[in-house]
């Protein structure tokens, strides 16, 4: 018996699975008759019932024209991505990398910590409170709320990120990443490879630590299946978010090397994901590797562009949201644009989640404050888009321009789950821009 059948399995898996399938091109009766099965299943379903209907969509093909534009195959990627620099000077000082790769750290916690009291929310739930509140347009941490509010509430485990409370930076899965690309390029060098990945998860990563995308793959190591095979197996959300939040390190580590991040960021992508869900975080690792080099979000942005297939989904996507930005100069109308022409995928999707980091970087306006803002108020994955905006935004000014107000409530302080590296010790964001610091210097060392 094969692994496959060790799996567990729900309803909900199989109705994500004929989503993705959707999203990929497939089409016809078979699908229709599946999503038919599947949506007449009784409560207490058996599993051997469920299996029948996953082996069913699993002899579904997607749309093969499309899948053509959207390899997953490095160099089958490399051959679809359009011209752009593979390599690029940073034209400063060693001092002033250093403030860089620290203002990406703490901009990026920055981000992280406004978006992480509404994950999940929608774009309309969030300006009800905030609305309620009198602080619309968000422009400051979100606000703790009293009994003359009726919606929607925090969760306990937010209220850490609240305005008022905020003393650290709490732990979070999209730090929890950044921290282990360090660790990984720390223990394995830049020839680290998905197998190297796989076992830090494995020693590092508390299972109850993962989601969807990561939980998968983590089961699927367990069960000894192997990379690539763990983003494969029973994975219906392999075009998630969960591998363009683990992009950061990358591009800090290859700063003005945004082919280089990019590689690194698809060995790891691998692990758990497929198509759109790597070129996420290869988009976003080769975005903040050329905002070292560059003074333009747009910029940016269209050179992590280069590193991606030209015709895939999330590059027609965030080709069309710069474009947007650029014909609006409203963010209200982009958000709208962004929510009519994307809201068909999940809230925690790739393609819909990068939209709203671009309109949050286009937006910004060289001001920390409007670009996480800007990220965080279109809703779905907010504490992923503020960070990941935020880490392009601190890679790009440094840290001596964030404003004390969104970095200072911080303490120089990161919690993480991982354990192995002095579990249950806050990490100091000064060290952990030193250690980037390193790792990136013996990179070069090695190019030269």
């Amino acid at each position: 018996m094969s692994g496959e059948c060790q799996i567990p399995l729900s309803a909900d898996m199989l109705r994500e699975e004929i989503r993705t399938l959707r999203e990929q091109g497939a089409a016809g009766d078979a699908l229709d008759r599946i999503e038919r099965d599947v949506a007449a299943l009784p409560d207490g379903v058996l599993h051997d019932d469920l299996e029948a209907l996953y082996r069913r969509l699993e002899a579904v093909e997607p749309d093969p024209a499309l899948a053509e534009r959207e390899p997953t195959d490095l160099e089958a990627i490399r051959r679809l991505r359009p011209d752009g620099p593979r390599r690029m000077d940073l034209a400063y000082s060693e001092e002033t990398l250093l403030d860089r790769l620290l203002g990406a750290w703490l901009a990026r916690a920055a981000g992280c910590t406004l978006g992480k009291p509404v994950e999940g929310w929608t774009r309309q739930e969030i300006r009800a409170l905030l609305e309620c509140a009198g602080e619309y347009p968000l422009r400051r941490f979100f606000p703790p709320v009293g009994q003359e509010w009726s919606g929607k509430r925090y969760h306990g485990w937010q209220l850490d990120c609240l305005r008022g409370n905020i003393q650290y930076m709490a732990r979070d899965d999209d730090m929890d990443y950044t921290l282990l690309g360090l660790v990984i390029m720390e223990a394995h060098g830049p020839g680290f490879t998905t197998r190297d990945v796989a076992e830090e998860w494995l020693n590092t990563l508390p299972y109850h630590r993962v989601y969807t995308a990561e939980t998968v793959a983590y089961r699927n190591l367990v069960l000894g299946i192997q990379p690539p095979a763990t983003a494969t197996v029973r994975n219906p959300y392999r075009e998630w978010i969960g591998a363009q939040i683990r992009a950061d390190f990358w591009g800090y580590a290859a700063a003005g090397l945004p082919e280089l991040a990019a590689e690194f960021a698809w060995r790891d992508a691998v692990l758990s994901h497929t198509r759109n869900g790597v070129y996420g975080e290869m988009w976003m690792a080769a975005t903040i590797a050329a905002a070292f080099t560059v003074d333009d979000a747009e910029q940016a942005i269209r050179i992590g562009l280069s590193e991606i297939p030209a015709e895939c989904r999330l590059a027609r996507a965030l080709r069309n949201t710069v474009s947007w930005c650029r014909e609006d100069g409203d963010l209200e109308t982009t958000l709208d644009r962004i929510q009519a022409e994307f809201g068909h995928y999940h809230p925690v999707h790739t393609v819909n989640n990068a939209a709203l980091v671009v309109a949050g970087l286009m937006y910004g306006h060289n001001s920390l404050a409007a670009t996480i803002s800007s990220a965080v108020t279109g809703g779905w994955d907010t504490d992923c888009n503020g960070a990941s905006a935020g880490s392009v935004f601190g890679a790009m000014y440094g840290a001596n321009v964030l404003p004390y107000e969104w970095v200072g409530c911080l303490n120089d302080t990161l919690h993480s789950a991982l354990s192995g590296i002095a579990q249950g010790t806050p990490h100091r964001f000064t060290d952990l821009a030193q250690r980037t610091l390193v790792q990136h210097k013996q990179l070069a060392a090695r190019l030269e």
